[in-house]
């Protein structure tokens, strides 16, 4: 008998589709299903399950959006009330020196960089608001329960996917509060994870749909909510830099949104193509808001949201095939992000759209399970293709020639891509995964960053606390090892423990014991999901699984 059956049979529903993540993608695939089978005066049932104890209690975003989705999707928006509040009424574009700054004129940008037309949103209300109509069509939204497995029938096609046992204790073994996961089964399986999704990367393992593709890359984003004193306060003010505290080799950025109600959101990602294993990105974002030009926003301010989200970064390039036998990957965990622009929950809504309208021409014509191939072109032909194809280089460009020329090379090839319609550097490759660009420690300048101050810089434990993320403590480890010995072998004494430093969540640390060698430890309580650890360890020896339902961050407005 094997270690499934002794745990009993799951329970099996069937409905038509089954999505994974009440994310921008998987709500609008939801809403745009349910408008489609309406409009035909047919019934369609969709489930949407979502690992978060609520929607949006793990959505993390800037977030500008832009609202071509929205205005498609649900053109009557804009008449009723909603969390889209703060249309964008200025644009500044700072480079940041140690002591000061220089403003770039924003005659100097390409178009696709105005974010006039734009809105300042939580993205986590928004998905909370989109959450209220896709029910209000009818369909099922099941938060709390995380989708732990694929089901695959005997042909290889996907049919469902299988929610996570809960109540297993630490030792692997069922406890008092054991419950078996539940099977949904579907004619198709939209998956909207999100960056770096496990069911994802286990589709395009399986299916080897990057074949064609070139290497995902990431960035990690590290985002705090404000309430800052209202003379600080500048509603509808976007603000971007780059430069400072980063080194010219490192990509990275910054954001300050000033949203309604005298709330800031301040934001920092840093590129994980990064090379110094000293490098902590955490570090460098408190410090960054100790700059002269920042940290004035919030003088007399008070923080009270904290989080951290890997970011796609590959762009065009990097987009593997999103059609398997049985269904579509949308938004994110496809890797729709717009770089340049910080802005991918548009793309994620447009891709799920078009899942929708491929899903019910597919049920129209009789087939189920199938492979639905013309999505791939879909999106190409798409305003997400040509969105995403008119910046390609951009990242490349950054990676291969620093902040400062890469950057100027990255404005030229936009410039010419929006007037011309061709780029100078045809379509640029990455080089290597992010797990593969650290260099030995013994190699690289040490870091040494300055404590926090209590003010406008944190450390982690207390920043963690303020995710509001809490696990069941008694359940086994969702952050997987494959190696012991090659963790302390290769990512200790080779690169010097940089999960310590990478993690923005202090899940990671290197215990140093009496007479014994230092204990890899994982404080899996502490985890925010941000996936980096599955992305940056140099020898993919973490994996990122999903822990028990419900278990993560709490994010209210974020």
């Amino acid at each position: 008998m094997s270690e499934q059956d002794a745990l009993g049979e799951r329970e099996s529903m069937d409905v038509d589709v089954v999505i994974v993540g009440a994310g921008p993608a998987g709500l609008a695939a939801a809403i745009r299903l349910k408008q489609i089978a309406a409009d035909k005066g047919e019934e369609i049932s969709v489930v949407v399950l979502e690992k978060g104890s609520e929607v949006g209690a793990h959505i993390l975003s800037g977030a500008v959006i832009d609202p071509i989705a929205i205005d498609q999707l649900l053109p009557e928006w804009r008449t009723e009330d909603t969390p889209i509040k703060t249309p964008v009424k200025a644009d500044h574009f700072l480079v940041l020196g140690p002591a000061g700054s220089i403003r770039l004129p924003n005659l100097f940008m390409p178009k696709l960089m105005n974010n006039h037309g734009n809105y300042i949103v939580s993205l986590g209300n928004v998905c909370r608001w989109l959450a209220e109509k896709a029910e209000a069509l009818g369909v099922e939204i099941y938060p709390g329960f995380a989708a732990a497995e694929v089901l695959y029938d005997d042909a290889g096609r996907v049919v469902g996917v299988a929610t996570g046992d809960m109540g297993i204790g630490r030792d692997g073994k069922p406890n008092a509060q054991f419950t078996r996961g539940m099977e949904l089964r579907g004619k198709y399986v939209l998956i909207g994870e999100g960056a770096r999704g496990s069911l994802a990367k286990e589709l395009i393992e399986k299916f080897d749909l990057d074949q064609d593709s070139d290497f995902a890359k990431f960035g990690i984003g590290i985002k705090e909510l404000w309430q800052v004193d209202p003379s600080k306060h500048n509603e509808g003010l976007v603000q971007h830099s780059f430069g400072w505290p980063l080194g010219g080799k490192t990509g990275g950025g910054s954001f300050l949104y000033h949203l309604e109600d005298n709330q800031v959101v301040v934001g920092f990602v840093v590129h994980l193509n990064y090379d110094n294993p000293w490098l902590s990105p955490f570090d460098e974002f408190q410090r960054f808001k100790t700059h002269p030009a920042i940290c004035e926003t919030f003088e007399g301010g008070k923080r009270i949201s904290y989080g951290a989200r890997a970011i796609t970064e590959g762009g065009y390039q990097s987009v593997p095939k999103l059609s398997f036998p049985g269904g579509l990957i949308m938004g994110c965990s496809a890797g729709l992000v717009n770089v340049p622009r910080i802005k991918g929950s548009h793309n994620a809504m447009l891709s799920g759209m078009l899942a929708a309208e491929e899903v019910m021409s597919a049920l129209a014509r009789g087939e189920e399970n199938a492979e639905l191939t013309g999505y791939d072109a879909a999106w190409k032909s798409s305003p997400i293709g040509r969105d995403l194809k008119n910046v390609r280089n951009v990242k490349p460009l950054w990676s291969k020639f620093g902040t400062i020329v890469g950057v100027a090379l990255g404005g030229l090839d936009m410039w010419t891509n929006e007037l011309f319609g061709f780029s100078f550097f045809g379509t640029m490759k990455h080089g290597k995964s992010d797990a593969n660009t650290l260099k030995p420690a013994k190699d690289c300048k040490r870091i040494d960053y300055p404590k926090p101050d209590g003010v406008v810089s944190f450390d982690k434990l207390s920043s963690v606390f303020l995710s509001n993320t809490n696990h069941e403590e008694d359940q086994p480890i969702h952050l997987k090892v494959k190696d012991e010995t090659l963790q302390k072998l290769s990512e200790l004494d080779v690169f010097a423990g940089p999960s310590n430093r990478y993690c923005p969540a202090g899940v990671y640390e290197w215990v140093e014991e009496a007479e014994s060698a230092p204990r890899f430890q994982i404080n899996s309580q502490n985890c925010v999901h941000c996936k980096t650890c599955d992305i940056k360890d140099p020898n993919g020896n973490i994996t990122w699984t999903v822990p028990e339902g419900a278990g993560g961050p709490n994010y209210p407005n974020m």
